[in-house]
């Protein structure tokens, strides 16, 4: 695979606040201290979110992709993160972070399936293998309940 770059601007604007912008986007994010620290922001995007973010967003991402190779077919796809900043040897980073990602398939036969595109996506997902904080998935599968009359 060739190499790709993805560009990100910063623009201080005042306090402990910036915005993030790209020559390749539309939308701008405004990044902030979080409020966990002195100065910090309360209500805007802090880098510390934005890591959990790109780990949630690859693994999505990652997953689309895996399913579709995969023919699985699934109604709905969701996934929480948490990420745990902890001081590790007298650093402080995000130890940790665990997805919690919720399919939703419309046959029981796809469950096995499902599964085995899951493992595969925690082991492909770019950002988490870009990282050192440990990630851990604990999926769910579900069955939809489809009603008919």
């Amino acid at each position: 695979m060739e190499t790709h770059e993805y560009k990100v601007n910063l623009d201080w604007q005042y306090a402990r606040l910036g915005r993030l912008s790209s020559p390749d986007l539309t939308e701008t994010i405004e990044v902030a201290t979080p409020p966990e620290f002195p100065k910090g922001m309360p209500g805007i995007w802090s880098p510390e979110h934005l890591l959990v973010a790109a780990v949630s967003g690859c693994f999505m991402t990652t997953f689309l992709a895996i399913a579709e190779n995969s023919k699985l077919n699934f109604e709905d796809f969701d996934c929480q993160a948490i990420g745990t900043l902890e001081s590790v040897s007298t650093k402080l980073m995000i130890s940790e972070i665990k997805l919690f990602p919720h399919v939703l398939l419309n046959h029981e036969g796809d469950m096995e399936k499902a599964r085995r595109v899951l493992q595969k996506t925690e082991q492909a997902c770019l950002i988490t293998n870009s990282i050192q904080s440990k990630v851990i998935m604990e999926p769910k599968i579900q069955i939809s309940l489809q009603v008919y009359d």
